[in-house]
């Protein structure tokens, strides 16, 4: 498919992805990401005469602005009710994310974090065939951001759906990844999404197009950043392995 916004335009290579399957997508800002988003929300239609098919899509926005009037408890009950009377959605998602510590305040009055929150389990409360999540991560300190990507993973898996996230924390992006698609090109101007592909290959490759060299921590597992031009830096460089995901023993 092809988009063209203004003096914007992105091309979106063909690809396939599974149920049970979350797909990343990196890129730099502008390359795309949320457009791609919306093209796959029946949001923004694509250029010609190119359709996209029939599927139930639910959607968590980047920018969340709460217009609801009454609690969150209120709002789930209007939104969500199925969802948040079952016991399996209160023990995936509702519980983790801590959402007791204000169900019952006011929508208007919740902080950046609580929103966000809010809407994780808005958007997977839901019932649709793909969840689209564009930066969940953000407002979350760090602790909450690796409780928001397993609550999102864990729901996955059970629900059997797919998810597409855009997210721009690499640590909590490659937690979540199942594969990824790489936004190339250039910024505002004109850009590709590239077809899904494997979390190392395509990490590969984004690292590769910002000229950054990640290694693994020995003992956390955590990916870091080597100082530039440093002797692994380097030597990664010589190899190709921008993103180097050793064996773990």
């Amino acid at each position: 498919m092809e988009k063209t916004l203004g003096g914007f335009h992105l091309s979106i290579e063909a690809g396939e992805f599974t149920n049970s399957e979350i797909v990343v997508m990196m890129g730099e800002n502008g390359t795309g990401k949320t457009t791609f988003c919306r093209m796959l929300a029946g949001a923004e239609k694509p250029d010609g005469t190119q359709k996209m098919p029939q599927m139930s899509v639910s959607m968590k926005p980047q920018k969340i602005t709460p217009k609801f009037t009454g609690t969150v408890r209120q709002l789930f009950f209007k939104k969500i009710k199925a969802a948040f009377l079952s016991p399996q959605f209160q023990t995936d998602v509702y519980k983790p994310l801590k959402m007791d510590d204000f169900i019952d305040q006011e929508v208007q009055n919740l902080s950046g974090g609580e929103l966000q929150r809010v809407a994780i389990v808005l958007a997977l409360g839901i019932p649709a065939d793909i969840y689209l999540i564009d930066e969940p991560s953000a407002y979350l300190d760090s602790e909450q951001r690796i409780i928001a990507a397993r609550v999102i993973k864990r729901f996955i898996m059970h629900a059997k759906k797919t998810a597409f996230v855009v997210e721009h924390d690499f640590i909590m992006a490659t937690y979540l990844a199942d594969r990824v698609i790489v936004f190339d090109g250039k910024p505002s101007v004109d850009a590709r999404a590239n077809p899904p592909e494997s979390l190392l290959t395509g990490c590969n490759r984004f690292l590769k197009s910002l000229d950054v060299t990640f290694r693994r921590d020995p003992n956390s597992y955590r990916p870091r950043i080597n100082k530039y031009n440093s002797q692994m830096d380097q030597e990664q460089k010589l190899h190709g392995n921008y993103y180097f995901l050793e064996e773990e023993s």
